[in-house]
């Protein structure tokens, strides 16, 4: 009993001597530094020579656009660039500075949209007051920092959509619906990820926000492509891009037939794959030793059919959980906006290491319920959702085989699921209660 009561007596009085101003500046002089050698290890690579990874290939696709040459063609039986047209544009500007430029204006972005979300991950979970607490910057950034490193490392542009959701969960809660709309439509043009959230904002009736969302869309991929490519051949774009990424087949999810069911794919689609089909699962393109981690040989259609129930369960319990638009707080929205996230990794056809960077809100509040020293549902099931995620780094590939960060992130799902039911249940007894004492 003596335990019980003094852990979160310790819990307290750490929270009060790091919760603090000087903690705060320590913390922004470590990020700092970490950004500066996250941004320079990239420009290294590049100055002695050394590849480049997908730094290269936004390079080449942007000099594609200014020449006016396709952006979608095939290559070793695979689209080169596979994000949406909009995209391709903006790396059409950067490529004019050159490809050292290019990387320094790629990494400077995404050094950015690191700080954005940050704060906006401590401000969705604790509250203007969150935005000042030391933890909620620590704990969650150290847990995902790999995923942020391998954003700088390859050039994904991860924590950028990342920032653009937070803000636009931000936006939404302040009932800024068009601003919301926007910077999920901001999202989606850039990699096509958050579709999900489109559904979201339609049950929530969020009507100007999904309203905002169609016409910055509208406007991003017919209207501003139109001075640099002209209207034909921006729609001809479109179909290239819809008829090349937009399918689904036994060899390929999208343009990445050397990936999609192997370890690097942590989504439901790739790890249901992998272990109920017989399917290499690390292939490449090169001459290799092939991998199996089926534990059953089923029919395409029948996992299929799995993946399809298992995604609508998920959404379903989403549902389920959510409170109505009278019993939403502060609380709620953050952990209902974490499951959001938590659910587009999952559901994603392709989520890949470094899209975990967004595991940090749901990070940020679980560390704001284990500082409020309360009895969390979200913690007791993070424990062992950690303990997968480590045994990733542990063990890079044996993990990541059989799906270590897709059941991490399904184990978040369910605790976020308890404790959103639990929020949406004292709301209700809260109420009633007001009901009951109000006068006559």
């Amino acid at each position: 009993m003596k335990n019980s009561v003094a852990a979160p007596k310790t819990i307290r009085v750490l929270n009060h001597r790091f919760n603090s101003a000087v903690a705060l500046r320590t913390l922004l002089c470590v990020f700092v530094v970490t950004v500066i050698v996250f941004s320079a290890l990239p420009l290294l690579r590049y100055f002695h020579g050394r590849t480049i990874f997908d730094y290269k290939l936004w390079y080449e696709t942007g000099k594609h656009v200014l020449a006016g040459h396709e952006i979608y063609f095939f290559r070793s039986g695979k689209y080169d660039f596979m994000y949406p047209p909009p995209c391709a544009l903006f790396l059409a500007g950067a490529s004019l500075l050159g490809q050292g430029g290019l990387i320094l204006l790629l990494v400077a972005i995404n050094s950015a949209a690191w700080f954005c979300s940050a704060r906006l991950s401590a401000i969705l979970a604790g509250g203007m007051g969150g935005a000042r607490n030391a933890w909620l910057y620590l704990v969650p950034n150290l847990l995902v920092i790999v995923y942020i490193w391998s954003s700088y490392h390859l050039g994904q542009p991860n924590l950028v959509l990342l920032a653009l959701m937070l803000g636009a969960f931000v936006a939404l809660r302040a009932n800024r619906q068009i601003i919301g709309g926007g910077l999920i439509a901001i999202a989606a043009a850039i990699k096509a990820f958050p579709v999900l959230a489109i559904v979201y904002l339609l049950y929530r009736r969020y009507w100007t926000a999904a309203a905002s969302l169609v016409v910055t869309l509208a406007l991003l991929l017919l209207v501003l492509p139109v001075p640099l490519r002209g209207f034909g051949r921006a729609w001809r774009d479109i179909e290239k891009w819809s008829a090349g990424m937009l399918k689904y087949s036994e060899a390929s999810v999208g343009q990445r037939p050397m990936r999609s069911y192997t370890w690097k794919n942590q989504s439901l689609v790739g790890v249901s794959n992998r272990l109920l089909r017989h399917v290499d699962a690390d292939a490449a393109s090169a001459p290799h030793q092939p991998v199996y981690v089926n534990f059953a040989d089923l029919k395409f259609s029948a996992v299929n059919a799995i993946v399809a129930g298992i995604a609508l369960v998920l959404g379903s319990l989403f549902i389920a959980v959510m409170p109505q638009r009278g019993m939403r707080t502060a609380k709620s929205d953050a952990i209902e906006f974490a499951l959001l996230l938590l659910l587009i990794l999952m559901i994603t056809p392709l989520s890949f290491g470094y899209f975990y960077s967004w595991l940090m809100l749901p990070f940020a509040v679980i560390t704001h319920q284990v500082l409020a020293a309360k009895d969390s549902a979200i913690l007791r099931w993070s424990l062992p959702a950690l303990a997968l995620l480590a045994l990733g780094l542990i063990f890079p590939r044996g993990a990541q085989l059989y799906g270590n960060s897709f059941f991490a992130t399904l184990l978040l799902v369910v605790g976020c699921s308890v404790e959103l039911l639990r929020c949406k249940k004292q709301k209700g007894r809260t109420q009633s209660v007001g009901e009951v004492n109000s006068p006559s």
